[in-house]
């Protein structure tokens, strides 16, 4: 009888140090996942509209709606959940609205959508300059340029610089199955791709920045600078971070929002134009913006534009709707002469336009192909290029 007592108290013994092991193994295992949440959110690489936005039915967006402060932990949008806002369709204005509006303005309510890919971890550890290009599936051949020059992940300066490609869905129409596939493999290549489960039109651009400016709210809050640009322009990273550390210098950061400033500028009433925009849809001149070719912005001011947007009716032309939220903010943009997004003369034949000299001292200057690109690229960095100017205006 002793001796199965003794077996017992043995048995229990072993039982409660067990215990007490799983237990000690349990709460690292939560200190661990804790630690590895705070540094990088879950990805829950989920899809659609925000429930919100979706039952948002006003034509034409309530002004004085709730400023989201604060972004969600992870991108929660799990489902694309927007219908069209049919109700508008018996009103006189959107009757008389140019039918290629329609649709747009039927499911402008629809603002945030489910991600494709997504890379969170590209905002981990120290980033100083985060370079954010607008692209589409097709074109391959541009981000690959961008990847080869100046969207090259590296330290400038003593900067370090990340790349990130935000694309939308192909149409239709498209082999929209096969050009699925190849983003995929393109980003298990480099794994540089922000994919949303929108459309990839001209109208929806403005899309790829209030879902841009989320996922950076979410995933980036570290990050100090962003650079946000076409995949069709010629970048100067080193001219770029000299200008940050001068508006560092300055004290100038908070609102940094740096570009090419368009201002005074009205709707263009022509219909023949990729920018036609009706009077039903906007009737009066539009605030200072900078071009979207490329242009800087504070992370600062970054999360600032993401508080506000949430209270702005989509517009179609992105770089319209960035002066709109600006505005709102009460700031204006900045022009800085080494933003060249019309390029460094409006007319293409201008031997200005191929001189490797104005690229040098430039920032950004809009429009190359792939094969211009590298080509710049080469000849702007070659040692042996000696430059009498310093720059031009």
């Amino acid at each position: 009888m002793d001796q199965l007592f003794r077996r017992n108290r043995v048995l229990k013994t072993l039982l409660s140090l067990t215990c007490v092991f799983a237990t000690l193994l349990m709460i690292q295992k939560f200190i661990v996942v804790d630690i590895r949440m705070k540094e990088l959110p879950s990805d829950l690489r989920s899809s659609g509209c925000a429930s919100l936005q979706c039952k948002n039915k006003s034509a034409l967006g309530n002004a004085s709606a709730p400023v989201r402060q604060r972004a969600p932990a992870a991108w929660n949008i799990t489902a694309i959940d927007c219908a069209a806002d049919d109700g508008l369709r018996s009103q006189k204005w959107f009757q008389t609205l140019d039918s290629r509006f329609h649709q747009f303005v039927l499911h402008r309510h629809c603002r945030y959508f489910p991600m494709l890919i997504n890379h969170p971890e590209k905002c981990a550890g120290d980033v100083d300059l985060l370079i954010v290009v607008k692209s589409v599936i097709e074109q391959h051949d541009r981000r690959e340029a961008v990847r080869l020059t100046w969207g090259k992940e590296h330290t400038v300066s003593g900067k370090r610089i990340r790349t990130l490609f935000l694309l939308g869905t192909p149409a239709p129409e498209k082999d929209s199955k096969n050009l699925q596939k190849l983003v995929q493999y393109e980003d298990r290549l480099y794994g540089d791709i922000l994919q949303w489960d929108f459309m990839d039109t001209f109208f929806n651009l403005t899309l790829k920045e209030v879902n841009f400016l989320r996922w950076f709210n979410i995933y980036c809050t570290h990050i100090p600078f962003i650079f946000k640009g076409d995949d069709d322009v010629f970048v100067n990273p080193l001219n770029l971070v000299d200008l940050i550390d001068f508006r560092r210098e300055e004290g100038k950061v908070s609102d940094l929002f740096v570009g090419d400033t368009i201002s005074k500028a009205i709707p263009i009433r022509n219909r023949q134009s990729k920018y036609y925009i009706p009077k039903e849809l906007f009737d009066a001149p539009y605030p200072p913006y900078v071009g979207g070719g490329g242009f800087l912005m504070s992370s600062q001011l970054a999360r600032r534009f993401y508080a506000v947007s949430e209270s702005v009716t989509l517009f179609p032309i992105d770089d319209v709707f960035l002066g709109i939220c600006l505005q709102k903010l009460g700031l204006a943009p900045e022009r800085h002469p080494g933003f060249k997004t019309f390029g460094i003369v409006k007319r293409k034949v201008s031997p200005m336009n191929s001189n490797p000299c104005f690229y040098r001292h430039l920032i950004v200057v809009h429009k190359l192909s792939p094969e211009e690109l590298l080509k710049m690229w080469d000849t702007v960095y070659n040692t042996k290029l000696t430059c009498a100017r310093k720059g031009v205006d």
